[in-house]
């Protein structure tokens, strides 16, 4: 059963940053390609950034380049987002995926 847990959100004020985690299990997390994704309040899901198995090939929204970084670690099995100078719109509920699954999410809210 493919699991995916995410965390490391926050309630943070603009410019600030935080780094999300996601926990994999259930696949073989070395050999999968993985993605951010994000839904605001009231909107639909946006995709964030990709990563591929290696990691060393990434993509980026346009909305998030330069201020946000996907990584992962696969000795570990976990994937992680870089969120820097953060803006209030960047205030969402953030879900890692691969493939079709993805996980409970974990929340980031930017206010001042």
């Amino acid at each position: 059963e493919v699991q995916l847990v995410e965390s490391g959100g926050g309630v943070v004020q603009p410019g600030a940053s935080l780094k999300l985690s996601c926990a994999a299990s259930g696949f073989t997390f070395s050999s999968a390609a993985m993605s951010w994704v994000r839904q605001a309040p009231g909107k639909g899901l946006e995709w964030v950034s990709n990563i591929n198995s290696g990691g060393d090939i990434t993509y980026y929204a346009d909305s998030v380049k330069g201020r946000f970084t996907i990584s992962r670690d696969n000795a570990k099995n976990t994937l992680y987002l870089q969120l820097n100078s953060l803006k209030p719109e960047d205030t969402a509920m953030y879900y890692c995926k691969q493939g079709p699954y993805r996980g409970q999410g974990t929340q980031v809210t930017v206010s001042s």
